[in-house]
């Protein structure tokens, strides 16, 4: 696949179509049901894909939580309850909320050079998998797949130097209630939205065909890749390289990576928007923004380091803080500011 072996990949031999036209295609299903080295192969596979690869990925984890790159899990998860019943805290690269997985849930990723990442494509390919099995679904416009108006996929996004990574959970038999338990839920999301009309908008594909197991969902992806973008090389675990994805594993495990340290500050600020929730922790020196802690669930993980950036060294007020936000390409930020800028600050 990709770059090099010295750049994190065995030599791979090339896969020819019958016209004898060199394709990059590839499959990868991981062994492991480790949730901390899926995400570590996960992100290995994005900084070692080369610009003409297209590889698809799927893995399965164990009980564990699988928290947005932006969130704070000190005021999101109830770690101790975690840690009593051997759930992993596994921060991922990309933005948005806290899932849980366990064995009912089968990941992917599409991981792809920028001139063949197609995301209508991908998620066609995905669609058309599930259909095969009898399944009426559809996508909604919001990054997820719908089956009767329920949502059976998420999905979220990241990209880096030329490569592109789009992944999300197909919701097989997963126990829906688990998430709840290890959760110190907002009570505003409760408020806008119930915790009991959440869980009727989100299905298992299992209540559609009662069979259904993750293998055979597995099978018909296989089959639908193939159909959508032709021959591919499926890899095994001796076509990776431990020692580069090493590093990665190591990142997923450590406390810095999942946990962060323990905020100190001397101000909060934080809002709910329909994008996404926004808590603001500023320690302020000489009336300046010293430090800043940004945490958000919204799907955007590159809002965190945009408003962080923005925010260090501003002097501390609402007019000056929201005219930092103001200039901001990114609409987000913007209606931040707008909220800012009315405050008491």
């Amino acid at each position: 696949m990709p770059r090099s072996a010295a750049n994190g990949y065995n030599a791979l031999d090339s896969v020819r179509t019958r016209e004898g036209n060199i394709i990059a295609n590839y499959l990868y299903v991981s062994t492991s049901p480790d949730g901390w080295r899926n995400l570590a192969v996960d992100e290995y596979f994005l900084d070692h894909a080369g610009p003409d690869d297209m590889l698809l990925y799927f893995y399965v984890n164990r009980n564990a939580v699988i928290i947005g790159r932006g969130q704070n899990p000190w005021a999101e998860c109830n770690l101790r309850a975690m840690e009593r019943d051997g759930v992993q805290l596994v921060r991922r690269i990309t933005g948005g909320g806290a899932v849980f997985h366990d064995a009912g849930n089968l990941n992917f990723s599409f991981i792809a050079g920028e001139g063949r990442y197609d995301l209508e494509r991908q998620l066609g390919m995905i669609l058309e998998a599930v259909r095969a099995l009898g399944i009426p679904c559809e996508f909604s416009g919001r990054n997820d797949l719908l089956a009767d108006g329920r949502k059976f996929s998420g999905n979220a996004f990241c990209s880096r130097e030329g490569v592109r990574q789009h992944h999300g959970t197909l919701l097989i038999d997963a126990d829906l209630t688990r998430l709840q338990n290890y959760l110190n839920v907002d009570p505003r999301k409760l408020r806008s939205k119930g915790a009991k009309s959440v869980r009727s908008r989100v299905c298992n594909l299992r209540e559609f065909v009662p069979e259904l197991t993750s293998a055979q969902m597995l099978e018909s992806l296989k089959l639908a890749f193939g159909n959508t973008y032709g021959p591919y090389m499926e890899l095994r675990d001796d076509n990776l390289d431990e020692n580069a994805i090493a590093p990665y594993v190591e990142k997923q495990r450590s406390g810095e990576w999942r946990l962060g340290k323990t905020p100190r500050f001397d101000l909060e600020i934080e809002n709910r928007f329909s994008w996404g929730n926004v808590q603001l922790l500023l320690t302020l020196r000489h009336g300046r923004v010293d430090e800043i802690q940004v945490y958000s669930d919204a799907m955007d993980a590159g809002l965190v380091d945009a408003i962080r950036a923005r925010l260090l060294g501003v002097s501390f007020g609402a007019v000056p803080i929201a005219e930092a936000l103001r200039s901001s390409e990114k609409p987000e930020l913007r209606e931040l500011a707008q909220y800012i800028s009315v405050q008491n600050l």
